[in-house]
């Protein structure tokens, strides 16, 4: 066991002043008090106890320690031999899918409903949007295809579904994840539920604050807050536009919408 060595170790001594029968003073030292020992005492305690709860309690440390580097070794497995291979799989097969998906939101009218349908159900064999989003859920490749086939449902006035896959859609990009909660109030607001459609924008106006995404959503916040008879809040966006966004397109169309709400 551990033991902390004192060889040689004396308590210090304390000055004494006494006097002769003369009354000079005559100094000596007597062996005083000191705490030093009694604290390599403790210390030795202390490390005898650990000691011998690490010899009691071997087995169960080993079992932790070997289950944590199971669980890493496991991870690692799962990452190199699995996910990997499974990242590439999808974004191989999405390939075709998102090229539609690209010509379409380039495209307009009949050809760009024509593309949409070839992104989100495939073509010669390929696999569309709405299969790569269920196939590969768990990969980058799947998560964008939620984003995708929502904002193609969308695009198709398929509001429901629009809904479904956008919210199944996440980001750590702050715009990309502003602009489909942006994306389902706009569903929302087509489907009339406006109350939702309204949380969704808050949702979206929570993620990011920036000159591009901010100002839409709050104008589009107000519009609907209008129509819910939230004239208050209306008025709280339009007027953060033309104090904040006093550049952007929204910033041009506050006014109107202003007096319509401080009239109410």
């Amino acid at each position: 066991m551990a033991t902390y060595k004192k060889r040689g170790y004396r308590k210090p001594k304390v000055k004494e002043v006494t006097f002769d029968d003369n009354l000079n003073e005559v100094e000596g030292y007597v062996e005083g008090d000191s705490t030093t020992e009694e604290i390599f005492e403790n210390l030795d305690e202390s490390a005898n106890k650990i000691e011998e709860w690490v010899a009691e309690n071997q087995k169960m440390i080993f079992t932790v320690i070997g289950a944590i580097a199971f669980c890493v070794l496991a991870y690692m497995g799962y990452s190199k031999f699995i996910q990997e291979p499974k990242e590439a799989e999808a974004s191989n097969a999405a390939y075709v899918a998102q090229d539609y998906f690209a010509k379409a939101v380039n495209a307009s009218g009949k050809e760009q409903d024509s593309l949409f349908t070839l992104a989100l159900n495939g073509v010669n064999g390929k696999r569309g949007l709405v299969q790569i989003a269920s196939d590969y859920s768990g990969t980058k490749a799947g998560n964008l295809a939620n984003y995708a086939a929502g904002t193609a449902f969308l695009n198709m006035n398929d509001y429901k579904n629009a809904v479904s896959y956008l919210d199944n859609f996440t980001s750590e990009d702050e715009i990309f994840g502003a602009t489909a909660k942006g994306a389902i109030g706009d569903a929302f607001v087509q489907l009339n539920q406006l109350e939702d459609a309204l949380t969704a924008y808050k949702k979206a106006l929570e993620i990011t604050t920036n000159s591009y995404t901010t100002p839409k959503f709050l104008y589009k916040a107000a519009i609907v807050a209008l129509d819910l008879g939230k004239n208050d809040e209306a008025a709280k966006y339009l007027i953060q536009i033309k104090e904040s966004y006093a550049t952007s397109l929204e910033a041009n169309k506050v006014d109107a919408l202003l007096g319509k709400a401080q009239a109410k």
